[in-house]
């Protein structure tokens, strides 16, 4: 008998319900944080619950080896608190060394781009501030799943054969190889060293996971290597809470959290097109699309410049989100020419992934986002743990006296960034949109979508994306399937490195996954990207 298809062109439309809703990118993962809501959990406990699964189902995108990032709109009081559970480069770690070495950058596989994991403490104070169940609780599905197996999903089991070469060669990885080789689609996976880690974090906390067998195992794994992280880097590890940052889009105020996230990048890109009338055009028009790519360069040049650990080196945020610099940066802006590389401006004074969205029937809502950087991460495995070290040190920079230069316990420049929207003060979007530098590209793309052209969450998941590959202000400007070829011919003759992208090439463009909530009947509704196994859950 041949093999069966798993090919996927059905047609995807919106869920909608009332009194709880999950959307993430693997449906077993959306159905542990419904199970969470339909015992009485919140949206923080829902989140946590979901992102444990994500480790289990999606283990080259994320798990308790990564970071996370959040969002969390408490509905009873109105207010938006950030939570930043990225970890720090080791304290023995030094800029020096690494320059003595001849290195201009980190190797994104080097053992000195691991960087200290803050998933596990980011899962426990999201809890401890904003949920109502425990660890033990809410990673009771993904401890089941990793012991007893989980089918392997179409979208994450074709990238995992593609990774099978790499995963021989990464250390300590086997239990990603089941019977020798990475799995099929369909086929039943199990994960016992992950298993008992997560058992671990349930039954002892965050201090089973930075403290004990697992931080030796992550210590003497890494200094084999060459790292220098040590036990106390693990035990001090702090997660840190602060505000969103925001601006206002057409009556919309869009948040994102504050830097060392890349958020700041989608805000500045809003605050440009904010000036145009790009709703008036087509929304796959080389001159809509020109216009925000254009934004969109001159929203990363700042960010490679100004975003770096607020600890060290706070970033002028309200001069970058004024709209007097808006206006400055908007000026540079032609509609007949692509720029050259623009630099970066000077403000008036003033990664793979995973993403989830949880609303639950109160109007909480949980933006969160857990990432080991590239796909595995670093590809090292704490021995005997089952957990994939991140790679986020790999966004340092090695130039002395930039911002995000490396430096002992600082954090770098990150990637990953929870989105969410409000208007009146009232929850109207929990929304994100996954995949390295494509990030605050997807949130640029999606909140134009549903406000400049009022789509409903599927309809804009669905919507073909451009992507600045690299997020860079001088990349490649990769267009994605569906996009019609005038367009590309004219956005060629404006001056644009145009890539063509279909097919399984498509991942380029992220997955995102949007939650949208009616204050005045409290009804949800959701969308799931079809460029991933996604589902949202609800009832």
């Amino acid at each position: 008998m041949k093999p069966m298809s798993f090919d996927f062109r059905s047609r995807r439309s919106m869920v909608a319900a009332r009194r709880g809703m999950v959307a993430s990118s693997n449906p077993l993962a959306s159905q542990a944080g419904l199970q969470i809501l339909r015992q009485g959990g919140n949206a923080a406990d829902a989140a946590i619950a979901t992102a444990a699964m994500l480790n289990v189902t999606e283990p080259a995108s994320t798990g308790a080896g990564g970071d996370c990032f959040a969002l969390f709109y408490d509905a009873k009081t109105r207010q938006i608190s950030a939570l930043n559970g990225s970890g720090r480069a080791p304290a023995a770690l030094q800029l020096q060394d690494l320059l003595a070495q001849g290195m201009t950058e980190i190797p994104e596989r080097s053992p000195h781009a691991v960087t200290v994991p803050g998933a596990v403490m980011g899962w426990h104070d999201l809890l401890a501030r904003h949920g109502t169940m425990s660890l033990r609780d809410v990673l009771t599905d993904a401890i089941y799943h990793a012991r007893e197996g989980y089918p392997v999903h179409p979208v994450f089991g074709t990238a995992w054969q593609g990774s099978e070469a790499f995963l021989r060669q990464s250390p300590n990885a086997g239990d990603y190889l089941p019977n020798g080789s990475a799995p099929v689609i369909g086929q039943i996976v199990r994960l016992p060293q992950l298993a008992a880690t997560l058992q671990a974090i349930a039954d002892g906390g965050p201090a089973a996971f930075y403290t004990g067998p697992i931080a030796q195992a992550i210590v003497d794994t890494l200094q084999a290597l060459g790292n220098k992280m040590t036990l106390a880097d693990l035990a001090s590890h702090t997660s840190t809470w602060g505000d969103s940052i925001s601006t206002d889009y057409r009556g919309v105020v869009v948040h994102e959290h504050a830097p060392n996230g890349q958020g700041l990048a989608a805000l500045q890109a809003l605050n440009i097109a904010s000036g145009w009338d790009i709703s008036s055009m087509a929304w796959d028009s080389p001159e809509r699309l020109h216009l925000m790519v254009e934004a969109m360069r001159l929203a990363f040049a700042d960010a490679r410049q100004y975003i770096a650990d607020p600890a060290t080196n706070p970033a002028p945020l309200d001069g970058l989100l004024s709209p007097q610099y808006a206006a400055q940066r908007r000026a540079l802006v032609s509609p007949e020419r692509a720029m050259q590389p623009p630099g970066y401006g000077a403000p008036f004074g003033a990664s793979n992934t995973v993403y989830l969205s949880v609303v639950d029937g109160q109007g909480n809502a949980c933006s969160f986002i857990n990432s080991l950087y590239f796909g595995w991460g670093s590809g090292i495995v704490a021995k005997g743990t089952g957990v994939f070290l991140q790679n986020r040190g790999a966004c340092f920079s090695l130039q002395p006296g930039h911002p995000n230069a490396l430096a002992p316990g600082k954090r770098p420049y990150h990637t990953i960034i929870p989105g969410m929207a409000t208007r009146d003060g009232e929850l109207w979007s929990c929304f994100g949109v996954m995949g390295g530098f494509m990030q605050p590209q997807g949130h640029f793309q999606v909140i134009s979508g549903m406000i400049d052209d009022q789509l409903n969450p599927q309809e804009v998941l669905n919507r073909p994306r451009f992507c600045l590959e690299e997020g860079t202000e001088s990349s490649v400007l990769a267009l994605e399937e569906g996009i019609p070829v005038a367009t590309l011919s004219r956005l060629a003759e404006l001056g644009h490195r145009i890539r063509p992208v279909s097919g399984r090439g498509r991942g380029v463009f992220g997955d995102g996954q949007i939650i949208r909530r009616d204050p005045e009947s409290g009804v949800l509704l959701g969308g799931s990207d079809p460029r991933k196994d996604g589902l949202v859950a609800a009832f």
